[in-house]
């Protein structure tokens, strides 16, 4: 589950998962539905894969949605389902979605990063919790 929050001029996006595979598919589909107004619009049409790695789970948090927000501005490709697998200190992933459409995607706000400020990623008792600021 995902939702966003104010912060200041930027949107925050929180997110609580069981698992941790689950809190980065969820963090990515929040930060596409920030992007993208109708995200039952996309369709999984097209498999980007991804491998991410990291010294800690927060920054491999963070440069997993960068590297989201990147294949979008790069590919323009929206993404949509999310199938995240860890080992170790690395990140691997396959993400579905399709190229952009503007007479079906109604593109909602551009995000421009994926900051560092109130960065968090934190084990809780019953799951994981995150949270990230996107400047828009």
């Amino acid at each position: 589950m995902h939702e966003t929050f104010e912060h200041t001029a930027d949107i925050g996006i929180r997110v609580r998962a069981g698992t941790l595979e689950e809190l980065f598919a969820d963090a990515a589909r929040g930060l596409f539905s920030v992007i993208v107004e109708n995200m039952a619009a996309v369709r999984a049409v097209e498999e980007v894969a991804f491998e991410v790695s990291g010294d800690d789970v927060e920054e491999l948090f963070h440069d997993w949605l960068a590297e989201l927000l990147y294949t979008f501005n790069a590919r323009r490709i929206v993404l949509a389902e999310f199938d995240v697998r860890f080992e170790a200190s690395e990140l691997t992933a396959t993400a579905r979605g399709e190229p952009i459409d503007p007479s079906r995607h109604e593109i909602d706000v551009e995000v421009k990063a994926i900051t560092w400020c109130g960065l968090k990623v934190q084990r809780q008792p019953d799951g994981w919790l995150a949270e990230v600021v996107v400047d828009i």
